[in-house]
């Protein structure tokens, strides 16, 4: 399956396990989305970075969405969303827009690193790791 003109304009990072997410890197490509787009290949996404919401009309096929908070860690996975629906996550700052059961691949490639904050980062650089802090007890 050959890759969509208005995709191969954008920039693209290669994720472990064959996977390639194209960064929406203007107003215009996040607006445009995949609509309009045919099909889209099982190990190609779409990540839209800020984006809390996400709408499928004009869309040809089902996607998934992956939810991505402010660190890059997924969030939720919305799947099988079919045309011309609308979806939101409050707390999510971007979304990956994979085609309709392409997500498990998604995150079997995050699996593989072994590190999910260390893979969302060759998606998103400048996702922080999220640093857990300790809670200091008292002792008596």
């Amino acid at each position: 399956m050959s890759v969509p003109a208005r995709l191969t304009a954008l920039p693209a990072r290669q994720l472990p396990a064959g996977f390639t997410v194209y960064e929406s890197v203007t107003l215009r490509s996040r607006a445009l989305g995949l609509a309009g787009v045919d099909a889209l290949s099982p190990h190609r996404g779409l990540h839209l970075r800020p984006c809390r919401a996400v709408h499928t009309f004009g869309m040809r096929f089902a996607l998934d969405l992956v939810w991505l908070d402010s660190h890059g860690e997924p969030l939720r996975v919305d799947r099988d969303v079919p045309p011309a629906r609308h979806r939101a996550c409050r707390r999510a700052r971007s979304v990956i827009e994979v085609a309709a059961g392409s997500a498990d691949a998604l995150i079997a490639s995050w699996c593989v690193a072994g590190s999910i904050g260390g893979i969302l980062r060759h998606v998103d650089p400048d996702a922080r790791p999220r640093l857990r802090l300790l809670k200091r007890t008292r002792h008596s």
